[in-house]
Order: C-alpha cells, then sequence, then structure tokens
C-alpha cells in the first residue's frame, strides 16, 4: 500500500538527478507463494496475493510480488512523465499491493530483519524469531511436491507446515524457517492465512532492488534504513495509519495546495485528498493481522 504514497511523492518531490545502480548482480532461487487470506477477522471473504521468497547464497527476501511484477509497466509511466514533464496516476494504471514489507533473513545464521516504510522513511528492525517445530510422521503429496508434516505456534495462532526434503533451503516464506527442507505449504489452524508453493525459477541476474525502489530512490524517497525497534515502529505506523498524509502535508504549502499537477487538472490538494481516502479505506477493510500478538515462539529445545 505505501508503495503507491512513494509513487505519488515523486511527482510532488522530484529531487534527485539518474544515478547508475551499482549493486551487483547474484544468481538466486526465486519461489513463487499463492497466499491466500481473510483480510478482515470477522468476515468469511477471502483475498489471494502472489508472494515471493528469493534466495541467494547469502540471504533470502520474501516479500508481496504485487509491484515488482508490474515493474514493466511504472517504467513505462515514469518515463513518460519524465518525458513530458507532466502527471500521470499512476494508481490508476496498477495494481494495490496489499503487504508493502519485506522480511530479510541472513543466512547461515537466519538473523531476521523486518523492513517496511512509513510515509518516506524506509525502517528495519531485528526480530528474533525461532520456532519450536513438532515435526511428524505424515507425509502427502502437495503439487509436485513430496512433503512431511510439521506444526508449530507463533504470533498467537497455531500452524500446520508441510515441508519438502527435495528442495535443500530451511526456509519459507513470511518469517517462518527452520525445517529440513523448503516449506511448501503453511496454515493456521483457522485458515486465516495459508501459503502454498506455486512455482520457482532460477534468476542469473537477479537484483534486489525492483525499478520502484530505484526510481524512490532517484527522486529522493531514500532507500536508506533507519534501525528502529519493533514497538518503536509498530508505534509509528499507528500513527501513520491515523493521518496518512501528515508527511506530505509538512511539505506543502498552502499555496502549492491549490496547484494543477503537472499536465493535469487535477489539484495536489484534490490528489491528497483522494491519497488520503485510499489509504484510509485500506486499513478500514484490513484488520486481520498475521500476528495477533508479540508472543515470541519458544525458543527450540535441545
Amino acid at each position: 500500500m505505501k508503495n503507491l504514497f512513494s509513487v505519488f511523492f515523486i511527482a510532488l518531490f522530484a529531487l534527485a538527478s539518474a544515478q547508475d545502480s551499482k549493486e551487483s548482480k547474484e544468481t538466486a532461487n526465486r519461489f513463487f507463494y499463492e497466499l491466500t487470506f481473510k483480510p478482515k477477522k470477522d468476515s468469511a471473504k477471502l483475498d489471494k496475493v502472489v508472494a515471493i521468497l528469493d534466495i541467494t547464497g547469502k540471504k533470502s527476501i520474501y516479500q508481496d510480488y504485487t509491484i515488482p511484477a508490474q515493474d514493466s509497466i511504472i517504467k513505462i509511466a515514469v518515463e513518460e512523465m519524465e518525458k513530458t514533464k507532466s502527471w500521470k496516476d499512476v494508481t490508476k494504471l496498477i495494481k494495490m499491493p496489499k503487504f508493502a514489507y519485506k522480511i530479510v533473513k541472513t543466512y547461515p545464521e537466519m538473523k531476521e530483519q523486518y523492513l517496511d516504510r512509513v510515509g518516506m522513511n524506509l525502517f528495519g528492525y531485528d526480530d528474533d524469531v525461532k520456532f519450536n517445530w513438532n515435526i511428524l510422521s505424515e507425509k502427502e503429496k502437495v503439487g509436485e511436491y513430496n512433503t512431511q508434516k510439521a506444526t508449530t505456534e507463533f504470533g498467537g495462532r497455531k500452524w500446520t507446515a508441510w515441508f519438502s526434503t527435495d528442495i535443500p533451503f530451511q526456509d519459507g516464506p513470511y518469517k517462518f524457517y527452520g525445517l529440513p527442507g523448503l516449506i511448501v505449504k503453511i496454515e493456521d489452524s483457522e485458515k486465516n492465512y495459508s501459503w502454498k508453493l506455486s512455482g520457482n525459477k532460477k534468476m542469473a541476474n537477479y537484483e534486489e532492488m525492483t525499478y520502484s525502489d530505484k526510481i524512490n530512490s532517484k527522486y529522493g524517497v531514500s532507500h536508506n534504513v533507519t534501525p528502529t525497534t519493533k514497538e518503536k515502529f509498530e508505534k509509528a505506523y499507528a500513527s501513520f495509519k491515523q493521518d496518512p498524509l501528515a508527511e506530505t502535508r509538512q511539505r506543502v504549502t498552502p499555496e502549492m495546495m491549490s496547484m494543477k499537477m503537472p499536465g493535469s487538472d487535477v489539484t495536489i490538494g484534490e490528489m491528497m485528498k483522494k491519497q488520503e481516502k485510499i489509504a484510509k479505506d485500506f486499513f478500514k477493510s484490513n484488520d486481520n493481522p498475521i500476528e495477533i500478538s508479540s508472543q515470541t515462539p519458544e525458543k527450540k529445545k535441545k
């Protein structure tokens, strides 16, 4: 969701010139998961997104695939805006992401970092998550994969996972890891959240930063991570939900509010009002977090 605010900020605050990416390229294994979830805890309605887990030799990165999948669309729109010096409402061209965060697990110690934006600031905090898995003898074919069953408790929910030793990565979607093979399927007991592996591919020239990440950096939306704690992040995020455009208002003068977006009849004030409504509607319709408690899982018994 907050990725789209970055696109909006680009139109308002084009601050920097193009920079060549110096990011080194490497090989990665990309695993696609179909995530089925219940956005509202008091509703039977289910929603679906595709999430990705990118695994390199040094780490893995989990994120919603919605924005990376639309990189080419965003690239065309941004290049047109740069060429014509006029504003284009990118929100009308692309699908809204439901989850804006990334979860990075560093190998081999599996140190987890949670990354997410609040306004124009990218925050990151270390999340010391360890799982007490109960590996069972039950086996099952999940799609094309031979899997084995395991259970655990995490974030106030009971989870059942199916992992495959045929895929030699002790990793999985979201924060899950620690089984002797990749997690192919995992869901909580009430089926609020369910991930199922739907495909994978080898990426020879993998880049961690998407085009959206790069264009945000180009136009002043910093990609530098501001270290914080989970408690401080959750407090900042709660304030953001209450007033999603608070930071933007600090940058926009009263005179600017009546100015029209370049090449458009829409004023900056009207666009901000629209963005605020989109954000508040989104938060109202999504109130069922994956973790319903901040209780840390029991450390694995020796």
